[in-house]
C-alpha cells in the first residue's frame, strides 16, 4: 500500500477534477454513516507543485474523499464494487451450500469471478497485512476467504505466478492447509462454523483495525452510537473501506514490516518442524541417519557406547547407500549382529518398510524377539515371532506401524510364500540372514536357498543382507545374491588356536611349513588308572582354567557329553564343592521344580562341582536354566555338543574340542570356526584359546594345511557351481528333469496361453504344497494319508489327527522299542486301536515284532515308526509331563520335546495345505485346535503367558501363581516388583518379559484395530 501522503495527493487530484462547489473538507460521511471518533494526526507537508488557493497541508479525514468514485487499485476494474458483488454471490452460495442441517459435502461451487478477481484478492492480501496482534481465528477466516477465491479461479491460471513463487515454504504449507479445510469432508464442521460466524458476527472479522497500535485497536473496536442503529451485517466493501482508512491513519511502525515478516516466517517454520518431529518421530542425527534415541537405547539395553571401526566402515559403505545386497563375514564375537540390527532399524524407522530376519534355530529366534521387543516399544514398531507354529500366515498388513518378522528358516520360507501370494512381497524392504553358511546344510540349506531365490525373482526392491563367521564360496554367493562383499579379520579379543597330540600342544601358525609350531608339554601327573580313564588329558586341560575362568568342552555325541562330565567330577578336588554352594543348591532346586520333582542323576552328581552337560536331550526349560547359571558364574564348565556353538551366547576362556568329529562325520570348517569362536568373547575375557584334541591316527588329516583338514563340502548353488552338476549334464538338463518330476507328481501341468504358447500351470496340489511349505519329498504321501483319513476319520480320540500331523522327517530318527510298542498299544481303547488298523499297522504285526518272530506281512516300517511317534505325542498331550513320557517310552526328554515342537510346526503346515484343497475342508477346524495344543502342551490357563517370548512352562506357573494370570497383567507389571515376587528372576529378565508382553499386547490391539477399520471402511464402488 502507498504511504499517507500519496493517499492525500490522490484525493486532492480528484477534487480538482470534480470542481464540486460547496464541498468542504471533512464533511463527507463514510459508507457506513459514521464519522471518525478520534483526532487526526498532524498534517503532513506535501512536496508537490499545486496552484495557489488550494490548502497545501490539509489532511483529509473522509472516506468519500479518500476513495470517491475511483476505488480500483488495479487500474481497470472497480475493486470494491467487484468485491461487493462477489460477496453477495458468495453469501448466496454459502446459504445454499453450507446449510447447517443439509450440507452436501460433494456440492461443487461454480466460479463466480475470473482471473482479475483472484488477482485482486491477492492484492487485498498484500494491501491489508494482518499484524501479529490479530487473533488466530481471524487469520484462519481470512485465509479461508482467500482460499475460496483461489479455488474458484479457472484451472488455466499460471501456477508459476510471482505471487506464489515468492512465498516461503511455510506460507505455502499454511495456504495448502487452509485449502484442505475447504475441500476435505472431515473438515466440514469447521467450514460450517466459519460460515455461521461470517453471517452472524461480521464485526469480529474486520472491525479490528489493521495496525500495530494496540491502544487504537481497543478504541476503534468499540461501536459508536450511530453504528448501533445499523444492521449487524455490513457489506465487505464497507469493511474494506473502514480498514484501509484506519491503516492510512495509523502511524508507521517502529519495526519494519519486512523484519516482522521474516520473524513470522522463521517462527512458523520452527513450529512446522517441531510438529513434524513430534508426529513422525524423525530425528536425523549423527548416528547413521537414525533417531538419536537409538544410540541411547543401545547404551541402556546393551551397554554399547561406541562402535568398532569396522562397524562404522561397513555401515557407511557406498553399496549400502545404493541399497545393494551385501554379504559380510567376520570372526565370531566381532560384532556382526549389531551392524545388522542398525540396518534393520534404518529400514523400519527411516524407510518405513517391513523387515524379515532369518535365524537358524528356535531358541535364537526367541532370544532375539525378547532382545528387540524393548526397542520396538520405545521406537514404535512391532516385533513378530515366526518359530514353530507361531506367527500369522499371511501376516497382518499394518498401516500405522511397520513390522520386524523374526523367523526360523522354515517359517521364513512360509512367510515369504504368503507375501508373494498376496502380492505384498514389495512391502519387505530388507531381509537379513544370519549364519549364511547354512546354505550348504542339507535340506535346511535348500529351503533357505529357495527362499532367497524367490525374493530375488519376485521383488526388485528388497535388499538382502547376509552374514556369517565362515564363508568359503564367497564368489558363488556373491553371484547368486548379486551382492557386494565386506570382510575383516577384526576380533576384539585375541584368540589363539592350539592342537594337542598325546601330551604335546602345538600352536596353529600359518607361517610354519606344516602350519604348526611346538608350544608346550602338559604339566600334570597322571597315574596309570587315571591315564586309562582320561587318555585325552581332559582333566589336566580343564583344571588349568576352572574354577577361576569358564570352559567349554565340545564332544562328538550326547552320551559322550554326560560321560565326560561324570568322569571329570570323579577326579576333582572336594574344594570345588565349597564354591558358591548356596547358589548351586538353588540351581538344583530349580531344576527339580522344572522337572516336576525329578532330577537327572548325572546333573545331581556334577552340578555341586560347578559342572553340567548341555545338549538336545535336555528340555528347553532345563537348558535355559543351565545357561543362566553358566552365564552368572555358578557353573564354570559345560560339556556340550556342536549345536551350542550356533545357539545362544555362551562364551568361555578356553574351548576344548574333544575330537575332530561331529557324531561320526569329520568336522567341517564352518563347524570348527563356530566352536572356537566361543573362546574369548568381547567384554567378558581379555584373551581366549582353543585346543583341538587329535589322535595319532588323525594326524595326516591336518598335516598339510587347515584348508585340507576342514574342507567345506556341501554346496548346492547349481547356477554358479557347474562343477557340481552330474557328469555329462548341463544345468538345462537338470532343470528339465526336475520339471518332468513335478509334472509326474501332479504339482505342475502343461497348458496353452491365450496366444497359443505352451506354458506351465501350477496345480491345486502344487498350490497347497507351496502354501504349506511342505517338503516335495513328502507332499504326495501327505495327500494320500489325508485322503485315506477321510474314508474313516476317527474323532473319538485325537490319535488319528496326531498321526496325520506327525512329521515325516522325524521317522528316520526313531527306532521303536517293540516291547514298549506292544505295551502301549494294548492300553489303547478299541477306537484308538482301530486307528492303527486304518493306517496299516495291525495288532498281529506289533505282536510278532515284540516277540521276535519273523514277520512276512507287507507292512511299511516307516508307517509303523510314525504311528509309534504318534503314540508318544498322544501320551504327552494326556499327561503334559515330559519326564513321565520319557520314562514310559525309554526316550530322552530332549528328543520328546523336539518331536513336540516339530509336530506343532508340521501341524501348522498341514493346516495351510488343507486350506487350499476344498476336499479337505473338514480338517481346517480340527487342525486349528490341535496345533494350539501341540504348540504349548500345557493347561489352558497358562497359554496366554506362554505366548510371551522367554516365558516357558515353569516360569508361566510362577507368574500365574503370583497373580499375573493374563497378558494384560504381565504387560502392566513393574519389573522391580516382578524381581521381588518371582524367585530367581533377574532384573534384565524381568524387563525383557515385560517388554515382550507389551509388544505382544500392542500387536494384538493393532490387529483388532485393523479389523475394525476394515469392517467400517466404505467400499470404493459406493459413491
Amino acid at each position: 500500500m502507498e504511504g499517507d501522503g500519496v493517499a492525500v495527493r490522490r484525493a486532492r487530484e480528484r477534487r480538482q477534477k470534480r470542481q464540486r462547489p460547496g464541498a468542504e473538507p471533512g464533511d463527507g460521511k463514510g459508507s457506513c454513516g459514521r464519522t471518525s471518533s478520534r483526532s487526526p494526526p498532524a498534517p503532513k507537508k506535501l512536496s508537490t507543485g499545486e496552484p495557489e488557493g488550494e490548502p497545501e497541508d490539509e489532511y483529509v479525514d473522509s472516506e468519500v474523499e479518500l476513495f470517491g468514485d475511483y476505488d480500483s487499485f488495479s487500474g481497470n476494474n472497480s475493486l470494491l464494487a467487484e468485491v461487493h458483488d462477489l460477496e453477495e454471490r458468495c453469501m448466496k452460495s454459502t446459504d445454499g451450500v453450507l446449510d447447517i442441517k443439509n450440507l452436501d459435502c460433494n456440492t461443487a461451487v461454480e466460479p463466480v469471478c475470473g482471473d482479475v478477481q483472484l488477482q485482486n484478492a491477492k492484492n487485498i492480501e498484500q494491501i491489508l497485512p494482518i499484524p501479529e496482534s490479530t487473533t488466530n481465528s481471524r487469520s484462519r477466516r481470512k485465509f479461508d476467504f482467500l482460499s475460496t477465491m483461489k479455488e474458484q479461479k479457472d484451472s488455466s491460471l499460471d501456477p508459476h505466478g510471482d505471487s506464489l513463487e515468492n512465498l516461503p515454504s511455510s506460507q505455502l504449507l499454511f495456504l495448502k492447509q487452509s485449502e484442505e479445510c475447504l475441500i476435505h469432508p472431515h473438515k466440514v464442521a469447521e467450514v460450517k462454523e466459519r460460515a455461521y460466524h461470517w453471517n452472524q458476527s461480521p464485526d469480529k472479522i474486520s472491525d479490528v483495525p489493521h495496525c500495530h497500535d494496540t491502544e487504537n485497536v481497543k478504541k476503534d473496536s468499540e461501536p459508536s452510537a450511530s453504528s448501533l442503529s445499523e444492521p449487524r451485517r455490513r457489506s465487505l466493501k464497507d469493511h474494506l473501506k473502514s480498514a484501509m482508512t484506519e491503516n492510512a491513519r495509523a502511524p508507521a511502525s517502529l519495526v519494519s514490516k519486512s523484519k516482522q515478516l521474516k520473524e513470522a516466517v522463521v517462527s512458523e517454520e520452527i513450529g512446522v518442524a517441531e510438529r513434524t518431529h513430534s508426529a513422525s518421530f524423525v530425528d536425523i542425527g549423527p548416528f547413521y541417519g537414525l533417531p538419536t534415541k537409538v544410540k541411547e537405547l543401545l547404551t541402556e539395553f546393551r551397554g554399547i557406547d561406541k562402535l568398532y571401526d569396522w562397524q562404522h566402515a561397513c555401515l557407511t559403505l557406498e553399496s549400502l547407500q545404493q541399497r545393494k545386497n551385501l554379504i559380510y563375514s567376520l570372526p565370531t564375537s566381532g560384532g556382526k549382529t549389531l551392524v545388522a540390527e542398525i540396518l534393520i532399524l534404518q529400514q523400519l524407522l527411516c524407510k518405513q518398510m517391513d523387515v524379515l530376519m532369518i535365524l537358524p534355530y528356535v531358541a535364537i529366534v526367541q532370544e532375539k524377539v525378547a532382545g528387540l521387543s524393548g526397542f520396538g516399544m520405545e521406537l514404535g514398531f512391532l516385533v513378530e515371532e515366526y518359530a514353530g507354529s507361531r506367527g500369522r500366515i499371511p501376516p497382518i498388513k499394518r498401516r500405522l506401524k511397520k513390522s520386524l518378522y523374526i523367523a526360523t528358516i522354515e517359517r521364513g520360507h512360509t512367510l515369504v510364500n504368503s507375501l508373494i501370494e498376496t502380492g505384498r512381497i514389495g512391502d519387505l524392504g530388507l531381509v537379513v540372514v544370519d549364519e549364511l553358511h547354512m546354505l550348504g546344510e542339507g535340506s535346511r540349506g535348500a529351503v533357505l536357498e529357495m527362499t532367497l531365490a524367490k525374493i530375488i525373482y519376485k521383488s526388485k526392491t528388497t535388499q538382502i543382507i547376509g552374514m556369517s563367521a565362515t564363508l568359503n564360496n564367497v564368489g558363488d554367493l556373491q553371484q547368486f545374491l548379486k551382492a557386494e562383499y565386506y570382510t575383516s579379520n577384526f576380533r576384539p579379543v585375541e584368540l589363539k588356536e592350539y592342537v594337542k597330540i598325546r601330551d604335546t600342544i602345538y600352536e596353529v601358525d600359518n607361517k610354519e611349513e606344516n602350519g604348526f609350531r611346538f608350544s608346550r608339554l602338559l604339566n600334570f601327573k597322571y597315574s596309570t588308572d587315571l591315564q586309562k580313564t582320561d587318555p585325552d588329558h581332559l582333566i589336566a586341560l580343564v583344571t588349568e582354567v576352572i574354577p577361576q575362568y569358564s570352559c567349554l568342552v565340545f564332544c562328538p555325541t550326547k552320551k559322550n557329553c554326560e560321560n565326560v562330565a561324570e568322569m571329570i567330577c570323579k577326579h576333582l578336588n572336594r574344594d570345588y564343592k565349597k564354591l558358591k554352594e548356596k547358589e548351586k543348591r538353588n540351581l538344583l532346586t530349580d531344576l527339580r521344580n522344572i522337572c516336576s520333582g525329578r532330577l537327572c542323576p548325572v546333573l545331581k552328581q556334577t552340578i555341586p562341582y560347578g559342572i553340567s552337560y548341555h545338549h538336545s536331550g535336555l528340555t528347553s526349560e532345563e537348558r535355559k536354566r543351565i545357561e543362566e547359571a553358566y552365564s552368572s558364574g555358578i557353573l564354570c564348565l559345560l560339556t556340550c555338543t556342536s549345536t551350542l556353538a550356533a545357539g545362544v551366547n555362551l562364551p568361555a576362556r578356553r574351548v576344548i574340542l574333544r575330537a575332530p568329529y561331529v557324531a561320526t562325520e569329520f568336522m567341517k570348517k564352518n563347524q570348527y570356526k563356530q566352536m572356537i569362536g566361543r573362546a574369548g568373547r568381547a567384554g567378558i575375557d581379555k584373551a581366549g584359546e582353543s585346543i583341538l584334541i587329535v589322535q595319532e591316527k588323525d594326524r595326516n588329516l591336518i598335516a598339510n594345511s587347515p584348508e585340507e583338514v576342514f574342507q567345506f563340502m556341501h554346496v548346492t548353488l547349481f547356477s554358479v557351481q557347474p562343477q557340481l552338476l552330474p557328469e555329462g549334464k548341463s544345468l538345462q538338463d537338470v532343470t528339465t528333469e526336475v520339471l518332468q518330476w513335478l509334472k509326474q507328481n501332479g504339482l505342475l501341468k502343461d497348458s496353452t496361453s491365450c496366444d497359443g504358447e505352451q506354458i506351465l500351470v501350477i496345480t491345486k496340489l502344487g498350490q497347497a504344497t507351496y502354501k504349506g511349505s511342505i517338503d516335495l519329498a513328502y507332499c504326495d504321501t501327505l495327500y494320500a494319508d489325508l485322503k485315506k483319513g477321510l474314508e474313516g476319520l476317527i474323532l473319538e480320540s485325537c490319535l488319528h489327527l496326531i498321526y496325520l500331523t506327525t512329521p515325516y522327517s522325524m521317522v528316520l530318527q526313531c527306532s521303536p522299542n517293540w516291547m514298549i510298542y506292544f505295551r502301549q498299544y494294548s492300553q489303547l481303547s478299541p477306537a484308538e486301536q482301530q486307528v492303527a488298523v486304518l493306517v496299516g499297522v495291525p495288532e498281529s504285526f506289533i505282536t510278532k515284532k515284540a516277540s521276535g518272530q519273523a514277520v512276512r506281512m507287507d507292512v511299511d516300517i516307516g508307517t509303523a515308526s510314525r504311528l509309534y511317534l504318534s503314540l508318544v505325542l498322544h501320551a504327552l498331550l494326556k499327561v503334559n509331563n515330559v519326564w513321565e513320557v520319557a520314562e514310559k517310552f525309554n526316550i530322552s526328554r530332549g528328543f520328546i520335546q523336539t518331536l513336540l515342537n516339530s509336530a506343532a510346526s508340521f501341524s501348522s503346515s498341514v493346516l495351510h495345505f488343507c486350506e487350499e484343497l476344498n476336499e479337505f475342508w473338514v480338517y481346517k477346524a480340527l487342525l486349528t485346535e490341535l496345533t494350539k495344543r501341540l504348540m504349548y502342551c500345557v493347561k489352558a490357563e497358562l497359554i496366554p503367558l506362554m505366548e510371551v517370548a522367554g516365558v516357558l512352562e515353569p516360569r508361566a506357573k510362577q507368574l500365574y501363581n503370583s497373580g499375573y494370570k493374563t497378558l494384560a497383567h504381565l504387560a502392566n507389571a513393574n519389573p522391580d516388583v516382578l524381581v521381588k515376587t518371582i524367585e530367581h528372576l533377574s532384573r534384565s529378565q524381568a524387563r525383557q518379559i515385560v517388554s515382550s508382553a507389551k509388544m505382544l499386547l500392542t500387536e494384538k490391539a493393532e490387529a483388532l484395530q485393523e479389523e475394525v477399520e476394515e469392517l467400517l471402511r466404505i467400499p470404493a464402488d459406493i459413491t
